[in-house]
């Protein structure tokens, strides 16, 4: 499937066309890797995800803290949002326990440079390409 997001004005209709699509399925994956270039909109649109998904919490890039944990009101998912981007080493992703993340019940993992941890993703993990068209619109593909 794919979304497009013409400009960010946009971003929350895209996020929430994405809810629709994928997080509202009977059978809705709980990590979702995005892929994607330095600065193709990866943080941005979780953000505008996190959002409309009804987190009221400052959402900010993990890049430095690996992960950041949001809850949204009234919901009892908690979201779970990783940089793996500063990964140096495999061995670092295990030391923080990664499986009390990705497989806690009532969790949504969501992933920027899931590149870095390519081999530890679980099989029913949502891989969507973030890609920036040379007009500045950005596609959502999975």
């Amino acid at each position: 499937m794919r979304i497009e997001i013409s400009n960010i004005e946009t971003i929350h209709d895209a996020a929430r066309g994405f809810i629709d699509s994928v997080l509202h399925q009977p059978k809705a994956p709980h990590v979702i890797a995005f892929y994607g270039k330095m600065g193709a909109g990866k943080t941005t649109f979780i953000k505008a995800l996190c959002e409309c998904l009804g987190v009221e919490d400052v959402i900010t890039s993990p890049t430095f803290a690996i992960v950041n944990e949001y809850q949204a009101k009234g919901n009892p998912t908690q979201i779970f949002h990783f940089d793996f981007y500063r990964i140096h080493r495999i061995e670092e992703v295990y030391d923080m326990g990664y499986e009390d993340y990705f497989y806690a019940p009532h969790a949504l993992c969501l992933i920027e440079w899931p590149e870095l941890i390519e081999d530890i993703l679980p099989d029913d993990a949502l891989r969507v390409s973030i890609s920036e068209l040379s007009d500045g619109r950005r596609t959502l593909d999975w």
